[in-house]
């Protein structure tokens, strides 16, 4: 179902659940693309299950941020306890996914950023689609490659070449495979013009793979190779002149991140703009008896907030983000 398809259907189970009048099925709806009816489904009774665990008599919208979250990326390994090197590691590549995606052009809204392991990743970055999209510009890839950098770069910047970390493999394969894609596959290259030079492979059956030739001589492929090292190098350099200029704000959203764990976009708003974060709502400390709304009233910690790689989430570092 589409966006609007998606929110009918949130409706109508949640009509079997006391619910909350903060909660916004069209929210839940825009940050859910790919979810069939069985998968909203059972978001709605994740979380009622949370309400529950918590003691709640009805189901708020951090119940339905925290459903939203473990049916995409997991459930969070509370288990896993990283030291602090590792944590502020982790909130530097997140805050540079983050910042990076804020920055460039037509790329989807930063909604919320953790370095709460789940999964395989230790970190992960949420974009929130405006709308469903069954199309990409050439603009809109580029950004996406770009942003995909940002972690990486981010800890290179701050940390030095020798400690950046495999964490951004699944950064690194996934813009690799966007710019050869727009390259050999989508007809996006202005040297190589609108051609198709990669074929889909289907179902391999009967020596299929082995028999089958490659349609391409050797001066196309390595002109091939040349496209897509040019996307990936103009987007890298993209990224770090987007970091470098926004180096101060690379430290407050990565200081946020390893005191709160989770920011959402009002946090990240106020970043980008040069303004103090503040703190979540649910945050309180020895100073901030429990109850006591944050300075802001904005709710993003742990399990009551709400890039696999296709609902817009940007991970890492971790062995798959």
């Amino acid at each position: 179902p589409d966006v609007r398809g998606r929110e009918q259907i949130l409706r109508v189970h949640m009509s079997k659940v006391p619910v909350s009048d903060n909660v916004r099925p069209d929210l839940i709806a825009r940050g859910t693309p790919g979810f069939s009816g069985a998968d909203l489904a059972n978001l709605v009774n994740e979380a009622a299950l949370f309400a529950a665990r918590a003691n709640k008599r009805i189901v708020e919208m951090a119940e339905f941020e925290s459903a939203k979250d473990k049916i995409m990326m997991g459930a969070e390994r509370k288990s896993m306890v990283m030291n602090e090197d590792e944590k502020r590691l982790t909130a530097y590549h997140e805050a540079g996914h983050a910042i990076v995606g804020r920055l460039v052009p037509e790329h989807d809204p930063v909604y919320k950023v953790t370095i709460i392991p789940r999964g395989r990743a230790l970190g992960v970055t949420m974009f929130l689609p405006e709308e469903d999209r069954y199309s990409h510009s050439k603009q809109r890839l580029n950004s996406q490659i770009s942003s995909l950098y940002g972690g990486r770069l981010a800890e290179e910047m701050v940390f030095g070449p020798d400690k950046v970390t495999t964490g951004a493999s699944n950064d690194i394969e996934r813009a690799t495979d966007l710019a050869r894609n727009m390259v050999s596959k989508w007809g996006l290259s202005e040297k190589l013009g609108p051609l198709a030079y990669s074929e889909d492979e289907g179902e391999v059956f009967l020596g299929r793979s082995v028999t089958k030739h490659q349609q391409i001589s050797a001066p196309t492929a390595q002109a091939i190779d040349e496209e897509i090292r040019a996307v990936i190098d103009k987007n890298y350099e993209r990224a770090k002149n987007i970091l470098q200029e926004n180096i101060d704000k690379l430290h407050t959203m990565a200081d946020a991140l390893i005191k709160y764990e989770t920011i959402d976009s009002d946090m990240i708003d106020a970043i980008m703009e040069g303004r103090d974060p503040g703190q979540p709502a649910d945050w309180y400390d020895d100073s901030t008896p429990p109850g006591t709304p944050g300075d802001k009233g904005v709710a993003s910690k742990a399990e009551n907030a709400g890039d696999k790689p296709e609902d817009g989430s940007i991970g890492g570092p971790a062995s798959q983000h």
